[in-house]
């Protein structure tokens, strides 16, 4: 970035401010490029995350059949 205030010519004091327009655009620019790249990896870690969760939650419904079959045979025979 320049200080363009001090230039006395109008066409050096344009220059000067479109060279710092132009400074700032590659600079957003790339930020908006490292951004994006930052956010395309964390939404690959979040669908795997979301993988790993629904496989969990299908082994943790299938244990919880498991272990109801299991009380029901292991549960004494009422008398009556």
């Amino acid at each position: 970035m320049q200080v363009c205030t001090v230039e006395k010519q109008m066409e050096r004091r344009t220059s000067c401010l479109q060279a710092n327009v132009e400074f700032l655009q590659d600079a957003l620019l790339k930020l908006r490029r490292e951004t994006q790249a930052k956010l395309d990896g964390e939404d690959g870690a979040l669908a795997a995350a979301r993988s790993e969760i629904a496989t969990l939650q299908s082994t943790v419904r299938k244990l919880e059949g498991d272990l109801a079959k299991l009380q029901i045979k292991a549960a004494p025979p009422s008398k009556k």
